[in-house]
């Protein structure tokens, strides 16, 4: 389980990270420009701040045209893994750029982006993000149309065995959970279903055991 930060009260985000701190494994942070995506965020200053108040592992989503700008002040900041969009190019020299700075290396690709895009670089990286929703803004419906793309990954990391996590990111709650976990994703980012639950650590658990039961099922 990832929270994602963008669905957090950004005005007490240490104490909204706090609240999830037990029961995440990752922190998902995510990173925009407002040239690749319709809005603005955050970027290496509060990661910096983000990790003073806490040892979780930070996945650096960078939704930005020129991320290997910045892939060294994120890690500098404290940021575990950086991922990078396939859609901006150049991929090859912004996974060894994330390697050669000691950052685990992800890559992402939007709804409308076909498997075909990822599958060259999928022995190269730690993390392949399937997006299942348009990035850009919080609180999106899930895209079921990426369902079979995700199928995709993990059967070809599967098939290479090869030691790739496999995450989701847009509309996961408590329905959408069991559906990508099915498809293979062990790795799932939700925000508006966490943080804006009352009790954001207990949304955290249901989530997690929504896809554990899929899984284990499977």
């Amino acid at each position: 389980m990832a929270p994602s930060i963008l669905s957090a009260d950004f005005g007490s985000l240490a104490e909204a990270v706090g609240a999830v701190a037990n029961v995440a494994d990752w922190l998902h942070v995510d990173v925009m420009d407002g040239h690749f995506v319709p809005n603005l965020t955050i970027g290496p200053p509060v990661v910096r701040s983000l990790r003073r108040h806490s040892g979780l592992y930070f996945d650096c989503h960078l939704m930005m045209t020129n991320p290997g700008e910045y892939l060294e002040a994120f890690r500098d900041a404290g940021a575990d893994g950086c991922t990078v969009h396939v859609e901006i190019g150049g991929t090859d020299e912004l996974v060894t750029g994330m390697h050669e700075l000691g950052l685990r290396a992800g890559l992402a690709a939007n709804p409308d982006t076909p498997f075909e895009a990822l599958e060259p670089y999928l022995g190269d990286v730690d993390l392949v993000l399937c997006m299942s929703v348009f990035p850009g803004f919080g609180g999106q419906a899930f895209m079921p149309e990426v369902l079979g793309k995700i199928t995709q990954v993990r059967h070809a990391i599967d098939q290479q065995g090869l030691a790739v996590d496999l995450e989701v990111d847009g509309g996961i709650d408590l329905a959408t959970a069991p559906l990508v976990a099915a498809a293979g994703a062990n790795v799932l980012v939700a925000g508006s279903a966490i943080f804006c639950a009352e009790r954001p650590w207990e949304a955290t658990e249901a989530i997690r055991a929504a896809a554990c039961r899929e899984r284990r099922g499977a």
